[in-house]
């Protein structure tokens, strides 16, 4: 409800993103990615934060002692070793995407073939008579997403985990 109140056509952000920019999110496609984004973005940083808590300081302190700069140390220490944080946050967030539906029905409502979410397009199957089997082939797609999503996941981290030499 605080999205279709902040990003809505009247809304603050809203209204000034449409006026000056021409971009309009409520009950748009847009604004189901917002919507999504929004409740996932949560899990990700959680994720992240304890990625960067774990991160040794000394090490960024070995190397700005070696002279490398605030930059170099960032991209060459700390990002390589927060990495699996990030994989991981964005594959909680995707998956809170893909099973996300109140912030997406109240936003941008379920508009076939423009609003409409995966959730939000099996709760429409399961509301017709006869709509079962059509809810049925959409979870399971679901599921096979998420499973890929999971997959794609493990192998990231393991391919990182090698790179730095941890598993």
């Amino acid at each position: 409800y605080l999205l279709l109140l902040t990003f809505g056509k009247r809304g603050p952000a809203g209204a000034f993103l449409a006026e000056h920019f021409g971009i309009v999110f409520s009950f748009r496609w847009t604004g189901a990615a917002l919507a999504c984004g929004v409740m996932g973005f949560p899990l990700m940083v959680r994720a992240i934060r304890l990625s960067i808590e774990a991160v040794d300081r000394k090490m960024e302190a070995a190397a700005g002692s070696l002279g490398a700069n605030p930059l170099w140390v960032f991209a060459t220490i700390t990002l390589p070793l927060i990495l699996p944080g990030l994989i991981a946050g964005s594959i909680l967030s995707f998956a809170k995407a893909m099973g996300e539906f109140g912030a997406t029905i109240t936003f941008v409502s379920n508009i076939p073939n423009e609003t409409q979410t995966l959730p939000s397009a099996i709760y429409t199957f399961t509301q017709v008579p006869g709509g079962d089997d059509g809810a049925l082939r959409l979870t399971l797609i679901s599921i096979v997403i998420s499973m890929a999503a999971l997959v794609a996941s493990e192998m990231l981290a393991r391919r990182v985990g090698r790179r730095m030499d941890i598993e």
